[in-house]
């Protein structure tokens, strides 16, 4: 009686196996995310948004919107960790950075691939960004699934190593 039973539990086996291996090669066939995105949180909550991410030919199409913080430019990048701790936000790290290049601005090349620059805000406290980003996608290496995005309090200067002299974070959203 053990007999058939053990040969069900191999077939069983084989079976498991075979359907990991073809979801495993279907992931690599380009079921990639196409979307990924992260809601910016403020330990005072007047301080929100949102940071949107697409997957193109080109490159990441990203649209940032955020609200009740005060006029002027201010400093948002990718940050290497997938963690928000309040009030200092710092648990998320430095800039992302896989390709171990310098600090700057978009358009310069080389950059971090975390490296947006700056969203210009109103007088009304709000700011929008869209624009496509190199450098940085939804899978792999360069993958900023499970990055956080960090808005700052100052302006990026897109020259100071290692991160443009920004200022405090503002806001913080892990990018999911």
């Amino acid at each position: 009686m053990t007999r058939p039973q053990t040969h069900l539990s191999l077939a069983a086996g084989l079976a498991l196996a075979g359907a990991l291996a073809l979801a495993t090669l279907a992931l690599a066939a380009g079921d990639a995310p196409k979307r990924a995105s992260a809601k910016l949180q403020s330990p005072d909550s007047k301080v929100s948004g949102s940071v949107h991410f697409t997957q193109e030919a080109g490159g990441l199409h990203v649209v940032a919107d955020v609200s009740g913080v005060t006029p002027g430019m201010h400093g948002i990048h990718v940050h290497e960790n997938g963690v928000c701790t309040p009030p200092d936000f710092k648990s998320a790290g430095g800039h992302f950075n896989p390709g171990k290049t310098p600090h700057a601005c978009m358009p310069t090349d080389p950059r971090h691939a975390g490296d947006f620059g700056n969203i210009t805000v109103a007088a009304d406290g709000k700011g929008h960004l869209d624009f496509m980003l190199a450098g940085a996608t939804l899978s792999g290496d360069a993958s900023v699934i499970g990055k956080s995005i960090v808005l700052h309090a100052g302006q990026d200067d897109c020259t100071t190593q290692p991160s443009g002299n920004s200022g405090d974070r503002l806001a913080c959203g892990v990018i999911k």
